[in-house]
């Protein structure tokens, strides 16, 4: 039992390592991203003849705090109107649809090209929504956002110069948070939001390698979509999916960390674990359904493969997390009553190096030129022990979702809602949207908050300090999630 315990907590420490510095490549990656000046190509909007006409799909569905602000931010476009065609995709069951329709009657008036369609069955939530959009979309390229976005006046004008390259099929721009600063949850997202639209994104980039349109705050070209045979919704990450049959097909993507697309962060705990369960399993979702194809597909550079093959793998980093952590109390135990077996505790205290590169990889995306070095080095730090701890606390949570992906258990698109919510002393008693439970993961997170409690507590007795910073985090990243899940 003892050497079997060893053995599984070394696997899962190992491929965390392997992940690691598969992060740490992209590091490098992103270095040179950013010492590459980014040439503004002009081919679309030179002024040489008319402007492409462009299709704004708006995928909604309950959003009705933030449905009116997402038509208001499209209308103020700098660009002609009658080079637009905007579908409002509305699935609503709630009064969004009497808000929707009083706005784009509005928005007709004024000249706009604007149409509501509705669908009588939900059929494929979203990706069943923009295919249906796409059977009467007329643009040639197609920009889609989500009710949480509020694009800029000059979204469409600082995308589309990109697509000069005829082997463009996507322009994906970074998210930016309204509501960074309303708590240290949302402070958190936004924290492992940055690193992902800067050294992740910008890193497979430089690299060549695939990276994925994230749903929202991009433009497709129209034949890209048709060429990589549409939007399909056997999975919960449809964006991811489509994503990669569009790179498998030689389309190439394009990403613009210097484009900003404002968006506001969930702000309740059941907010975030709705989005993070439907991430994390349509990730694995997807590593069942694209793995063979990366592989097998031919003239895809064996790094791309790699590197691909991680990224599909990213959801299951939690359950290694998971499995590390709750192996770690058991091995207190076994270290304590095997003193032979020191060595190999010794050795594995390597895997301190998987902490260091992701401080690495997180500052890079972090750090902030206003500041004095060690003014943000510590705030840095702060934040980064803060996120990686409720991080972990997620990872049970993360962890049954990655498993349902893996078995191919299926399950219901569960939106993010939306609370157009930005200045801490708005009160959200009363929104429709907020869910409070005590469902059976939250019980479990607060027994494992209690489980490494035991552990810090037992450490500490038979002083064996070594793993009392990781049940340190254990205990307040699990505790924490606990707290504002019963909370929120």
């Amino acid at each position: 039992m003892e050497i079997a315990i060893m053995i599984i907590y070394g696997f899962a420490l190992t491929l965390i390592l392997f992940y690691s510095l598969m992060q740490m490549s992209l590091v490098i990656n992103y270095l040179k991203y950013k010492k590459r000046k980014q040439e503004i190509p002009d081919s679309l909007l030179n002024g040489k003849g008319r402007l492409p006409l462009v299709t704004i799909q708006l995928p909604v569905f309950n959003e009705k705090y933030v449905v009116e602000r997402l038509l208001n931010a499209v209308a103020k476009f700098d660009y002609p109107r009658q080079r637009m065609e905007i579908q409002l995709l509305d699935d609503s069951t709630d009064e969004t649809v009497e808000i929707s329709r009083k706005k784009v009657d509005e928005l007709k008036k004024q000249g706009f090209n604007i149409e509501l369609l509705q669908r009588e069955k939900r059929i494929g939530f979203k990706a069943g929504a923009l295919d249906e959009g796409m059977q009467k979309a007329k643009g040639e390229y197609i920009a889609i956002f989500d009710a949480d976005f509020i694009p800029e006046p000059d979204f469409l004008k600082r995308t589309l110069p990109y697509f000069g390259n005829d082997r463009t099929g996507v322009v994906q721009t970074r998210w930016g948070h309204i509501n960074k600063d309303y708590s240290l949850l949302t402070r958190l997202q936004a924290f492992g939001l940055d690193a992902h639209f800067s050294v992740e994104q910008g890193g497979r980039n430089q690299g060549g390698h695939f990276i994925n349109f994230n749903g929202t705050a991009g433009v497709w070209r129209r034949t890209t979509i048709d060429d990589a045979g549409g939007w399909e919704h056997d999975t919960l990450t449809e964006d991811l999916d489509l994503s990669y049959r569009a790179q498998m097909k030689g389309w190439k993507f394009v990403f613009l960390e210097e484009v900003e697309t404002p968006a506001e962060l969930p702000i309740v705990m059941s907010a975030v674990k709705s989005q993070q369960f439907r991430w994390n399993k349509g990730g694995a979702e997807n590593f069942r359904k694209m793995l063979g194809r990366i592989f097998s597909t031919p003239g895809i550079p064996f790094k791309t493969r790699m590197h691909g093959f991680f990224h599909l793998l990213n959801s299951a980093i939690f359950l290694c997390v998971l499995t590390a952590a709750l192996l770690s109390i058991p091995l207190l135990f076994v270290k304590h009553a095997n003193p032979e077996y020191n060595m190999i505790f010794d050795i594995s205290s390597i895997f301190l190096l998987c902490t260091i590169i992701l401080m690495i990889f997180y500052w890079n995306a972090y750090r902030e030129k206003t500041r004095t070095f060690f003014v943000n080095a510590a705030n840095f730090f702060r934040e980064f022990i803060l996120f990686l701890s409720t991080t972990m606390g997620l990872s049970f949570h993360n962890s049954v979702a990655v498993v349902e992906g893996y078995l191919g258990k299926k399950s219901s698109f569960v939106r993010t809602p939306k609370f157009n919510v930005v200045n801490p002393r708005q009160k959200i008693a009363h929104n429709n949207y907020v869910s409070r439970s005590l469902n059976l993961v939250t019980f479990i997170e607060g027994i494992l908050c209690l489980y490494f409690l035991f552990g810090i507590v037992s450490g500490i007795i038979m002083r064996e300090y070594g793993l009392l910073p990781f049940h340190l985090m254990l205990c307040w990243g699990f505790g924490y999630v606990f707290y504002y899940s019963l909370k929120n």
